[in-house]
């Protein structure tokens, strides 16, 4: 979880990701910043999230994101 959190902080500074749960609907996060974290996520982690895995529940919160990073190093 400590790396997501890292790589947040990176793409979008000055959020406070351990509260913030609606990243998406909120608008805290448009799509270049989704695009940006996408790429270091893959990198970071060694998996690959595909078009399927873009859905707005999977990055809604610093937790989805984690458990999506998760399931996808599980496969």
């Amino acid at each position: 979880m400590e790396e997501v959190m890292k790589i947040l902080e990176f793409v979008k500074p000055g959020v406070d990701f351990q509260n913030e749960d609606n990243l998406i609907e909120d608008e805290v996060l448009d799509s270049f910043d989704i695009v940006n974290l996408v790429a270091r996520l893959n990198d970071e982690f060694d998996i690959e999230i595909t078009p399927a895995d873009l859905l707005p529940e999977n990055f809604k919160s610093a937790e989805t994101i984690y458990k999506l990073t998760q399931k996808l190093q599980e496969d």
